[in-house]
C-alpha cells in the first residue's frame, strides 16, 4: 500500500500521509461519505469527490497489479523471463506500455508469421534484417523446399516474420502512435443504402463527418457510435497522413539501399496497414470512448445530484393525478406519510369529457381528505388537466405542482411497486409515484434505476458498469447529505444510508414492523447483524425526530456525544439547553476540546449541527407556471419569451421544458451573455428560467431557445 499511497499522491498532489490515511479507512470498510464527514483529521478535510478519486486510482493501480502478476506468470512459463525483464515489468505502472512489454510474449492463434516459422523461413527473415546480402536471390533459393512453393512464397512468409517483429516492436507503436496523438481524424460516412431509412433521419448530421478526434466532443462521439452501432454510419479513426507514418517507420529498419532493404521496407508498409494501423485505431477508439464515457457519466452524475436534491414539498397531504385523455386521470389521495388513502379516475378531457363530474369527485376528494397540494405529472395531458384543476374552487389553499414523471412508468411496473401496492394496478402506482415524488424528491427517485430518471447523455452507449458505480455513489452521497428518518424510510432508501445495504435495511424494516418505531440510535444496535462497524458508518446518517436525546435527530455523531455532553457540563447546562440557546453556544471555546483524533474540523461541524440540528440542506420549493397561450408546437413563434424549467443538462447546453411536448434545447452558445465553457456552471436541473424562441423545426420536432439577456 505505501507504495500505492506515494504514486497516487504524486498523481493528485497531496501529502502521502493524507493519501495513506484515506486509504487505510477505505480498506477497513469506511464509506466515503462516512469518512467525509466523520474523519476530517484523518483525510485533511477532503471531500467525497476527492476521496472517491483516491479509491478509484488504487482500484485502477490493483488492478493493474494483478495484471503484471499474469504476465510475468505467463512470460515465465515460456522460459524466457529475464532479470531485466521481470524488473522492466515490476517498475512500469501504465497500461498501454506493459502491455507493448507483454506483447511478443502474448499467445497467439496461428498467425502468417507463425505459419512462416513452421516452414522454416526465420532465418530468411534474419538475413533480410541484416540488409548486407548482396546475392539475395541465390540465397532465397536454398529456402524452397517442403512446404515453399517458390523464391516468392519463400520472401513473402520471411516479410511476414518481420511485419510481426515491427508491430511487436515498442519503438514502432509508440511511433504510430505519436502520429494518431497529433493527426488522428474521425470520419463517419452513412452506410449504402440507408440514407432513406426513417431510423437514419436522426443521424443526418454525421452522413459525410470528419473532424480531429481530439476536438470531437463527448455527445458527438457517442452520438457517431451509436450511429455506428445501429448500423446506419461507417467510422473510421486514421491519421491524416498515412505516408508520413510508414516514413518514420521505414527510418527504424530500412539501412540499406540494396534488395534485402527493399524486402524489408514492403514488410515494414505491410505491418503499418495490416497490423499497426488496425490495432492503434482500436486502441485510439477504445481510448476516445473512454474518454467520451467520462465526460457522460460526469455530467449525468451532477444531473443526478441536482434532482435528487430537488426541493421537497415535505410532509404535506397530496393529491397526485396522473393525467391522460382517453383512459382518463388516475387521482390518488396521500397522506403527510405518502400513505395510499384513495384512487379512482377522473374523465375531464376527450373524448369522455365529463367535466362537471370530474370537477365534482376533484373538489370533494381535496375537501375530504384535506388535500394541501396537488402534483400533475408532465406527460401526455398535462397541461389540459393543470388547467383543469387550477380553474377549480377548493374549500382551502391548494398549490398545484407540475411534476416530472421520468421513469414513473419504469417505478410503477417494477418489484419494488408491486411490494408496496400488491393490490393496484400500475396506473395507480405511478400516480403515486408522482405525489410522493413533490412530497420528497430523494426517498422516491432511489427506488428507480438511475439510468430511468431522464437527465442523462447517451447513458445506455456508455460502460454500464462503471455508470452504475458512479450513480450509485451519487444517490449515496445525496441520501446521506439529507439524513434519513429511520421511522419512515423504505428499505430503498435505507439502503443507500453509509454502512446498511440491502440486507441491514430490509432488517431495519422489519424490526420496526415488529416492535413499533426507535427511540435511540443506541436501539439500533438490536437489529439482527448489525454490528459495531455497521452501527458506527450509518449512526450519523440516520434521524429519530422525537428521541429523548436531541442529538438522535442530528448529524452529530454518537461517538461525538461525550464531547457535546462536556461541553453542555461545562456550561452548566443541559444538551437540549446547548441546542436551543445560541448565548450557550457562543461561549463555546473549541480549542478546549482538541484531542488526539478530535481536531477543530470535527468540532466546527459539531457547533453547526447543535446550530440547526437535523436542517434539511435542500432549498425551498416554488410554485412554476407555464404560459397559459402555449400548448404545442404550432403555438411557437420566433422571438416569444417564455417560463421554462431546466429538465437536463449535456455538454452542448441544456433542455429547457416550456410546457409541450418537445423540450427545447438551449445551446451551450445562447446560455449567457458571456463565454461558457461548461454549462453546469450557469444552469442547474430544475431552475426556472426565462427563455427566448430562435427557431422551430416542424419536420424534426426541434425548438432552438436562447436565455441571453433574460436572466440576470
Amino acid at each position: 500500500m505505501e507504495e500505492f499511497s506515494q504514486m497516487i499522491a504524486a498523481a493528485m498532489k497531496l501529502p502521502v500521509h493524507r493519501i495513506e490515511n484515506t486509504l487505510k479507512l477505505l480498506i477497513g470498510g469506511a464509506t466515503i461519505p462516512f469518512i467525509s464527514r466523520y474523519r476530517k483529521e484523518a483525510t485533511g478535510e477532503l471531500d467525497e469527490v476527492r476521496i472517491g478519486e483516491i479509491q478509484s486510482r488504487y482500484e485502477k493501480l490493483c488492478e493493474l497489479s494483478k495484471r503484471k502478476e499474469t504476465i510475468l506468470s505467463t512470460i515465465s512459463e515460456q522460459g524466457k523471463l529475464t532479470e531485466a525483464l521481470k524488473q522492466r515489468i515490476a517498475q512500469c505502472w501504465d497500461s498501454t506500455e506493459l502491455e507493448d512489454i507483454y506483447l511478443p510474449f502474448k499467445p497467439k492463434r496461428k498467425t502468417r508469421a507463425e505459419v512462416a516459422r513452421q516452414k522454416g523461413l526465420e532465418p530468411l527473415a534474419v538475413l533480410l534484417m541484416m540488409q548486407q546480402e548482396n546475392h539475395l536471390e541465390q540465397r532465397v533459393r536454398s529456402f524452397v523446399k517442403g512446404e515453399v512453393k517458390d523464391e516468392e512464397d519463400a520472401l513473402k512468409g520471411a516479410r511476414d516474420i518481420i511485419a510481426e517483429q515491427v508491430n511487436e516492436d515498442e519503438r514502432s507503436r509508440n511511433q504510430v502512435r505519436n502520429q494518431f496523438s497529433r493527426q488522428a481524424i474521425i470520419t463517419a460516412k452513412v452506410v449504402k443504402g440507408k440514407e432513406s431509412d426513417e431510423a437514419a433521419a436522426k443521424y443526418r448530421d454525421y452522413f459525410d463527418f470528419s473532424e480531429p478526434l481530439k476536438k470531437c466532443t463527448s455527445h458527438r462521439l457517442l452520438a457517431i457510435r451509436r450511429g455506428e452501432s445501429e448500423g446506419i454510419l461507417k467510422v473510421s479513426i486514421t491519421p491524416e497522413d498515412d505516408g508520413l507514418c510508414t516514413e518514420r517507420l521505414e527510418r527504424l529498419y530500412v539501412r540499406g539501399n540494396n534488395a534485402c532493404s527493399a524486402q524489408v521496407a514492403e514488410a515494414v508498409n505491410d505491418a503499418y496497414k495490416r497490423l499497426l494501423k488496425p490495432a492503434i485505431e482500436t486502441e485510439f477508439s477504445a481510448m476516445s470512448k473512454d474518454k467520451a464515457d467520462e465526460e457522460a457519466i460526469r455530467v449525468f452524475a451532477e444531473n443526478l445530484h441536482q434532482l435528487l436534491l430537488a426541493p421537497p414539498l415535505g410532509q404535506k397531504r397530496v393529491m397526485g393525478i396522473d393525467p391522460g385523455f382517453r383512459t382518463g386521470c388516475k387521482v390518488v389521495c396521500l397522506d403527510a406519510q405518502g400513505a395510499l388513502l384513495h384512487n379512482e379516475a377522473i374523465y375531464p378531457h376527450p373524448p369522455k369529457s365529463e367535466y362537471q363530474q370530474a370537477a365534482r369527485k376533484l373538489t370533494k376528494l381535496v375537501e375530504q381528505y384535506q388535500i394541501e397540494a396537488i402534483a400533475i405529472g408532465n406527460g401526455t395531458a398535462s397541461r389540459e388537466t393543470e388547467q383543469f384543476v387550477t380553474s377549480q374552487r377548493y374549500d382551502r389553499n391548494v398549490q398545484v405542482f407540475v411534476v416530472s414523471e421520468d421513469g414513473a412508468s419504469i417505478y410503477s411496473a417494477s418489484k419494488t411497486a408491486r411490494e408496496e401496492f400488491p393490490d393496484y394496478d400500475v396506473t395507480v402506482r405511478g400516480a403515486v409515484s408522482i405525489g410522493r415524488r413533490l412530497m420528497d424528491p430523494l426517498a422516491e427517485l432511489v427506488k428507480i434505476d438511475a439510468k430511468s430518471i431522464g437527465v442523462g447523455q447517451y447513458q445506455h452507449d456508455v460502460d454500464q458498469t462503471k455508470l452504475k458505480a458512479s450513480l450509485d455513489q451519487t444517490v449515496e452521497s445525496c441520501v446521506n447529505l439529507v439524513g434519513v428518518n429511520v421511522n419512515t424510510a423504505s428499505k430503498h432508501l435505507l439502503t443507500y444510508v453509509s454502512g446498511l445495504g440491502p440486507t441491514l435495511a430490509q432488517n431495519i424494516v422489519d424490526y420496526r414492523t415488529a416492535n413499533g418505531p426507535f427511540h435511540s440510535r443506541k436501539e439500533l444496535l438490536k437489529v439482527p447483524r448489525m454490528g459495531a462497524k455497521a452501527f458506527e458508518q450509518c449512526a450519523g446518517f440516520l434521524r429519530i425526530p422525537q428521541a429523548e436525546n436531541p442529538l438522535d435527530n442530528s448529524a452529530v455523531h454518537p461517538e461525538s456525544y461525550p464531547l457535546v455532553e462536556k461541553m453542555a457540563k461545562d456550561l452548566h447546562c443541559s444538551v437540549a439547553d446547548l441546542i436551543k440557546q445560541k448565548e450557550l453556544r457562543n461561549q463555546i471555546q473549541l480549542q478546549r476540546y482538541v484531542t488526539e483524533t478530535v481536531g477543530l474540523p470535527t468540532l466546527t461541524d459539531i457547533l453547526q449541527e447543535l446550530d440547526k440540528p437535523g436542517r434539511d440542506p435542500r432549498q425551498q420549493i416554488q410554485v412554476f407556471s407555464f404560459d397559459p397561450n402555449i400548448r404545442t408546437l404550432d403555438d411557437l413563434k420566433e422571438g416569444m419569451e417564455l417560463p421554462g424549467i431546466v429538465t437536463n443538462i449535456t455538454n452542448f447546453g441544456c433542455f429547457v421544458d416550456i410546457g409541450i411536448k418537445e423540450n427545447g434545447l438551449v445551446h451551450i452558445s445562447q446560455l449567457a451573455d458571456k463565454f461558457v465553457s461548461d454549462p453546469t456552471t450557469v444552469v442547474s436541473i430544475h431552475q426556472h428560467v426565462r427563455v427566448r424562441v430562435l427557431g422551430v423545426d416542424h419536420e424534426r420536432k426541434r425548438v432552438q431557445l436562447t436565455m441571453k439577456g433574460l436572466n440576470k
